[in-house]
């Protein structure tokens, strides 16, 4: 088939031809941003999974959907190291900009804007080249308490929205990297603004462990957000989520090849696209065969492998991945922590700063007390495969 014609385009974040399977969710943000317009309050929604199962992708569609329906929006990363009160600064800068130049919200927006300045001044947050042009409001989100400030703000921005009749949509990928003072603050802020029923609505997403983190940072977060679980797709929407694209094309997909590309990647999104990608490219004629899907695994596993996995296993200091692999060598996860320590013999209390390091670079996380397990679907077997191969090497040296 031709390769420029080729619907399936895999990469981080990148929007799926066919975004099968997740409607529900979608939905459930459409009737959140409507709500907020008419004064209405809805739960924040945190998106959690694994990765490569579209949480990024679903953070987009919302934010398309919150522009679609008049909302001011912010979008935003969580960086390692990164504070969340200097990431917000210019962004929110740019909303009350905006929000400045609707009549009736000129006063609350220039209020909005002090308060900013406060909040920039006592945090000494930096402003690249420019800066907010007005004196800072003496009393508000000027304690230095981020928990305090935070709140200030949250409640300035939006009582200014409310003015103008818009509403603003905050959202924020990788959660689970904002520091602990952080995640308190944003959560203590949303609760706020949830009180005071102001048009501000909240999306986010992280890995399985955010749900927890949220749960330590405030004991009412469970009330305050829910938790939407962004997995595997169901046999039958990993199916649509291959054969639509194709046929949008004016192509065909055999049933039996998408059996077999559903049964290899367990239905996950991220792979079911690197398999669609390659299978059409191996096909000849209008036509995806079972015999294309098989061909297209070489390729497929090999793309994963240099790109995905191998992104990740590689952050991975040596003793890190021996503390990996010998998780994968333990079968199907999750993995007693006490299990893992056996495998290397080792204490489970000498091993935990090198566990909390991996938890840390996103590589692991704990779905209960004392587990673990790969954020990644199908990371255990790359660990496998990398530990088979050293056990090749030291063969031949044995040999030798």
């Amino acid at each position: 088939m031709n390769p420029v014609r080729n619907p399936f385009a895999p990469g981080a974040g990148n929007k799926p031809p066919e975004l099968a399977g997740r409607q529900a969710i979608i939905n459930d943000a459409r009737i959140a941003v409507q709500r907020a317009l008419i004064g209405r309050s809805s739960r924040s929604q945190m998106f959690l999974g694994l990765r490569g199962v579209g949480k990024t992708v679903l953070l987009n569609e919302v934010e398309n959907v919150a522009r679609h329906h008049g909302h001011l929006t912010t979008s935003i990363e969580a960086p390692e190291g990164k504070s969340l009160g200097e990431l917000l600064l210019p962004r929110v800068h740019q909303v009350l900009r905006k929000l400045s130049s609707a009549e009736n919200a000129k006063a609350k927006a220039h209020d909005a804007m002090r308060a900013l300045r406060s909040f920039a001044s006592v945090f000494k947050f930096e402003y690249g080249d420019a800066s907010i042009a007005v004196e800072p409001e003496i009393g508000v989100a000027d304690s230095g308490d981020l928990e305090s400030d935070l709140p200030e703000l949250f409640v300035r921005i939006g009582e200014a929205a409310q003015a103008a009749a818009k509403a603003w949509t905050l959202l924020i990928d990788e959660v689970q990297y904002l520091g602990q003072k952080d995640l308190a603050a944003l959560i203590v802020s949303l609760h706020k603004i949830s009180q005071e029923n102001l048009p501000v609505v909240f999306f986010g997403a992280g890995l399985p462990q955010v749900a927890a983190l949220s749960g330590h940072s405030k004991s009412y977060s469970e009330r305050l957000f829910h938790f939407p679980d962004v997995g595997a797709l169901s046999p039958e929407d990993a199916k649509d989520a291959i054969r639509q694209p194709v046929n949008d094309e004016q192509a065909v997909i055999d049933e039996a090849a998408l059996n077999e590309i559903v049964e290899k990647t367990q239905g996950y999104p991220y792979f079911l696209r690197e398999w669609g990608h390659q299978s059409w490219n191996i096909a000849t004629g209008d036509t995806i065969t079972l015999q294309d899907a098989r061909r297209a695994e070489a390729n497929t596993l090999k793309r994963l492998d240099d790109g995905f996995f191998k992104v990740r296993f590689d952050r991975l200091t040596l003793k890190e991945r021996e503390y990996v692999i010998a998780m994968a060598k333990l079968g199907n996860g999750p993995y007693r922590s006490s299990d893992v320590a056996d495998a290397l013999g080792e204490t489970m209390q000498s091993l935990g700063p090198r566990r909390a390091q991996i938890i840390s670079k996103g590589m692991i996380y704990s779905p209960s007390h004392g587990d673990i397990a790969f954020t990644a679907p199908m990371f255990k077997n790359i660990c496998c495969a990398i530990w088979q191969q050293s056990k090749i090497f030291d063969w031949l040296e044995e040999s030798l």
